[in-house]
């Protein structure tokens, strides 16, 4: 037995001996993977921003890429761990899965894919993963227990473990947060103009934004990234509110199938997100949160929640004051889509007594927006609309004329 084998053996990792993907079998409703022998089991999730669908097969080895469909733009694979072989579908448009199954011989595995509003995929993502058994007669190994479910994605830093960034500005000014999205092994968009990935686009927007707003010192900053890191999507405005943000602001950059789409979007919470996050923070085992300064630790759940939907109501107003305050003073530095303010239920839009926005800075599939997102003017200019918009909004507050 060679090194490599031996010290597979020892920890129990077979690559070379998993069970491969034989086959992807994409229709406009429905994936179909084929396998050459029996797998441990599969699950299923969505990601948002941009639009994906993610199938990880305990116990198999990655296959080929293959083609499109529908809304599957098209289905990569990857070795996620050595014994996980997992598949992305790139969605053109929201979708999402249901129905997932393994064939009576446990060879096949398939999922239903139905179109979906932005709000339906939210939810999905909010939902998180499923995961589905084959058969019981041709499963290659028995089913996990409980002590043993393997976490495949970071978890959220518990509040009191979390490292805080450094606020930058002179004392006693408004805190602003700003989030460069995704980071590390998740790249976001990526676009067909250079191979250029989302995480390094906002980042160096993030970055251009701080600066601006040092350089005239009427605003305090704090970064919930300045490197290439992954942070878990509540992590970031859970860094936000523990450091006093007054406002978020989390940076994106588009992606469509429709090459011609460009211009920035200006994303706030929807109603109906707003009323799913309502009902999840006043079930929460730990009632004493602390929402806009009111200790709500000694109220029952009836207004507890009245409370939080009373402080959340607020804030997605500020928020909605916010984008178009945003739209109006960033209007010279960059192109905004003709619906420049949509709704959505995004993970880092949900502090409920902080307003927040997901910042769109344009398309990466857009050859005008690319240009535009990569160059070193374009993200200064994006940054200078955005502290003109971050200084209009705190002035405002503070002479009580917002």
């Amino acid at each position: 037995m060679s090194l490599l084998l031996a010290i597979f053996a020892i920890f129990g990792w077979q690559p070379a001996l998993a069970t491969a993907i034989q086959a992807v079998n994409v229709t406009p409703e429905r994936i179909t993977v084929q396998f050459d022998d029996t797998v441990e089991n599969a699950s299923a999730f969505v990601l948002d921003d941009p639009y994906r669908i993610a199938i990880d097969i305990d116990g198999a080895r990655a296959g080929t890429d293959t083609g499109q469909a529908g809304p599957i733009r098209a289905v990569r694979q990857g070795q996620y761990t050595p014994q996980t072989a997992r598949l992305v579908l790139d969605l053109a448009r929201p979708a999402i899965f249901q129905n997932g199954r393994f064939s009576d011989n446990g060879r096949e595995f398939s999922l239903d894919i139905r179109p979906a509003s932005r709000v339906q995929f939210a939810n999905a993502a909010d939902a998180g993963r499923a995961s589905f058994l084959p058969p019981a007669a041709f499963r290659a190994r028995p089913p996990r227990g409980r002590g043993e479910l393997t976490v495949r994605l970071p978890r959220a830093t518990p509040a009191g473990q979390m490292e805080l960034p450094e606020i930058q500005g002179p004392r006693g000014r408004p805190l602003v947060v700003i989030d460069a999205g995704h980071g590390g092994h998740d790249p976001g968009a990526i676009s067909p103009f250079g191979n250029v990935y989302e995480k390094d686009v906002v980042l160096a927007i993030a970055l251009a934004t701080r600066d601006a707003l040092l350089e005239s010192g009427r605003v305090r900053v704090a970064l919930t990234r300045d490197t290439d890191r992954f942070l878990v999507l509540r992590e970031r405005y859970e860094i936000a509110r523990r450091l006093g943000g007054e406002l978020f602001i989390s940076i994106h950059a588009d992606s469509a199938e429709n090459s011609e789409a460009r211009g920035a979007t200006i994303y706030t919470l929807s109603e109906v997100a707003s009323d799913r996050e309502t009902a999840r923070l006043a079930r929460r085992e730990n009632a004493a949160d602390i929402i806009n300064g009111v200790n709500l630790g000694g109220e029952d759940d009836d207004v507890r929640s009245i409370l939080i939907d009373l402080t959340q109501r607020e804030t997605m107003n500020i928020s909605a004051r916010f984008a178009s305050l945003l739209r109006r003073e960033a209007g010279d530095d960059m192109p905004f889509r003709s619906d420049y303010h949509r709704f959505a239920g995004f993970a880092v839009l949900k502090a409920p007594d902080m307003p927040s926005v997901l910042f769109e800075s344009g398309y990466l599939t857009n050859a005008a927006d690319a240009r535009r997102l990569f160059s070193r003017d374009g993200q200064r200019a994006v940054a200078r609309g955005l502290a003109e918009a971050i200084e209009t909004h705190f002035a405002r507050r503070l002479t009580s004329t917002d």
